[in-house]
């Protein structure tokens, strides 16, 4: 895979992922002073170009004192066990209760294997290699890393996973926000701005919690956010709106379908969602290229509030 990134400005660059096409994931490397600090992973297929990158850059492997992925979600954090073995001076920064995927990541790669088969799992993630305990950081709620100077905080941000950090980055007054601000794809941007959407993957889903993260993270007044999916986004006081209406609209759509073939009922919900929210957006899209953008998005959202629904069944029972 081709090495390709975006310099951001104010020691950030977006590195692109190349995991299932280009333009859906990247992570980032943070430079300040003679330290770095890698915030996501992309999958094992991403390190070389990782590497790449550090080398171009003239970062020596021991520089990298932080790899910090937001979530255990595979195109986030598949890639850290490879770069743990490259990076012998960094420590993993990683929420309480990812510890245990990312320490022994046989729960993760059978899960995984499950879902996509065992081919599939192997084009997308190669494997998935543990990391030694005592190269972690637990990151609890309001843990400040020092990056030689510069202040990093890692949020707890359950809504789209219980195991989610934001990170806080003082001096570009942005979040790293992984999958809680949701998706912008650049396709999609129009000149109304980017298009937001929200991944509601499984398997932990929680409407209450993401809207009291998203009130959380404004109330640092952050002036950008830096998304994995995908690249970052300026003024998020104009777009965390449409995500707490997505959210509800989400709730609504998931109660309304009948027991009977639920998913697919969501899953058409949500597309007519979609097609009636970018048309408002300005998108000339052709509906062929949004479900090509977007049919794994809603595939994946479908899931994520079937089971949802089934949790909270269980739950009334």
């Amino acid at each position: 895979m081709k090495l390709s990134f975006q310099d951001l400005g104010q020691g950030v660059t977006c590195i692109e992922t190349h995991f299932e096409r280009t333009g859906l994931a990247g992570c980032y490397l943070i430079q300040q002073g003679r330290a770095a600090a890698l915030i996501d992973t992309g999958t094992a297929r991403t390190v070389p170009n990782i590497m790449e990158l550090l080398e171009l850059r003239g970062i020596r492997p021991e520089q990298v004192r932080y790899v910090i992925p937001t979530h255990v979600h595979l195109d986030h954090a598949g890639g850290s066990g490879q770069l743990m073995e490259l990076l012998p001076e960094a420590s993993l920064v990683v929420h309480p209760k990812g510890v245990r995927h990312l320490t022994d990541p046989a729960k993760l790669t059978a899960g995984a294997t499950a879902v996509y088969g065992e081919e599939q799992f192997v084009k997308n993630f190669k494997e998935l290699k543990s990391v030694a305990k005592e190269r972690v950081i637990e990151a609890t709620d309001g843990l400040r890393i020092d990056l030689d100077g510069r202040s990093l905080v890692c949020l707890d941000s359950p809504g789209h996973a219980n195991h989610h950090n934001c990170i806080w980055d003082e001096t570009s007054h942005g979040f790293f926000t992984g999958d809680t601000f949701g998706i912008a794809y650049p396709e999609l941007t129009t000149a109304q701005g980017p298009f937001m959407l929200l991944p509601s993957t499984p398997v932990q889903f929680d409407p209450d919690a993401w809207h009291q993260t998203l009130d959380k993270l404004m109330a640092c007044e952050p002036e950008r956010m830096y998304l994995t999916h995908y690249c970052k986004v300026e003024n998020p006081d104009t777009l965390v709106g449409a995500l707490h209406e997505e959210i509800d609209a989400y709730v609504d759509i998931a109660l309304s379908c009948d027991d009977g073939e639920r998913e697919n009922g969501i899953r058409t919900g949500l597309e007519a969602l979609y097609l009636e929210r970018l048309r408002r957006h300005g998108s000339r899209l052709s509906e062929s290229e949004i479900h090509r953008l977007l049919d794994m998005d809603l595939a994946l959202c479908a899931q994520g509030l079937e089971v949802w629904l089934q949790r909270r069944e269980n739950r009334a029972a």
